[in-house]
């Protein structure tokens, strides 16, 4: 064998193992979402056919690795590889799924189900998207855009809808782009939320029941994030409730390394690995921290509402609220898990967040 031999099988080992990150990655991005949400779907096959040759190229380039490694070094290689595997395969498949959505469906319970008027309406984005809602008249001249969370549609906050309707407020409840009856392709860490939410804005100024300096948004989880997002460039948004909202980029996980040392610094490497390949994947740009929104958002008020039973939700919105301590309130709501306060407190959950909307709506 000559000299150049081991380093060619190197080169070729380390390229099939390469290559099985790669479609192992993208197989799990696909595959398990697709199949949860639209069973054997096209994409499903797709996906968990990439999930089989991936394992199979891992195998062959790991063997091949650790078979050419010279003794001792074995014992390093698996551990090396296996954390290759992990983070590679956890950044390019969180990434795969955030920008290859299943389709969702709108349920089938309406506000009308509700005892709540409302009519269907859509409406186009800037960027000339599409948008499917529910619009429930307002009584007392302010209004809200309604925001559901990633993979999810508007018929799941009907229950939000009622409390604030019951208040007299107009409520749009909205399919975010790509999700529901809404056109354009979904995007999961809802990098799109601007134009959404802008053009949200501009359709609830047409109503004549709606005075244009009563407008707030209110989302969960995805939707939290992209009305603290959109709030933050839009000052027609007077007052923004996010529940649930943590991060939708890099910077907004800055906190992890101070709070979890070395392990929090791994995790923020590993979410810059995972934002880094997300830009590539999506038109979308990525969107400046919700620690940076809220500071350009203030003096208007935001409330930040955390899940008790989930402690990096409540780290993550006390870094968030950092940002701007005097216009940001945080609840953590003891019990609960994410975005689940107003079926653990629905009592607390309709007296804190109504009576902060009309504070700083000025009603």
């Amino acid at each position: 064998m000559g000299r150049g031999e081991p380093r060619l099988q190197i080169v070729r080992a380390i390229l099939v193992f390469s290559a099985g990150c790669l479609v192992l990655g993208v197989g799990i991005g696909l595959g398990p979402p697709y199949l949860a949400k639209a069973g054997l779907h096209p994409v499903t096959i797709l996906g968990m056919a990439g999930f089989a040759a991936g394992l199979v190229l891992l195998a062959l380039g790991g063997v091949g690795l650790v078979r050419v490694a010279r003794s001792w070094r074995r014992i390093l290689v698996v551990p090396v590889l296996l954390a290759a595997v992990a983070a590679s395969v956890l950044s390019i498949g969180q990434a795969v799924a955030a920008t290859n959505v299943p389709p969702t469906t709108v349920g089938s319970a309406t506000p009308a189900d509700r005892g709540l008027a409302s009519t269907e309406v859509r409406f186009p984005t800037a960027d000339g998207v599409a948008l499917a809602c529910w619009y429930i008249p307002s009584r007392n001249h302010a209004a809200v855009v309604l925001l559901h969370g990633a993979g999810s549609t508007r018929s799941s906050l009907l229950d939000h809808a009622v409390v604030l309707a019951h208040h007299g407020y107009g409520v749009l409840l909205l399919d975010a782009r790509g999700h529901g009856r809404s056109g354009g392709r979904a995007m999961d860490f809802g990098w799109y939320g601007d134009e959404d939410v802008a053009a949200a804005v501009s359709f609830l100024q047409t109503r004549p029941d709606v005075d244009d300096e009563l407008i707030a948004a209110v989302g969960l989880s995805m939707g939290g994030e992209e009305a603290i997002g959109a709030a933050a460039g839009d000052r027609r948004i007077r007052a923004v409730v996010a529940e649930g909202a943590t991060h939708r980029a890099t910077s907004d996980r800055e906190w992890l390394s101070d709070e979890f040392g070395w392990r929090g610094t791994l995790q923020e490497g590993l979410d810059r690995l995972t934002y880094g390949i997300t830009d590539v994947l999506t038109a979308a740009d990525q969107p400046p921290a919700l620690r940076d929104a809220v500071a350009a958002t203030a003096p208007r008020r935001v409330l930040l509402i955390a899940a008790g039973d989930r402690a990096d939700e409540g780290n993550a919105d006390r870094y968030i609220q950092s940002g701007a301590t005097g216009s940001v309130d945080l609840w953590i709501v003891p019990d609960t898990g994410h975005t689940d306060a107003l079926r653990t407190h629905p009592g607390e959950w309709e007296q804190r967040v109504t009576a902060f909307l009309a504070t700083a709506l000025h009603l």
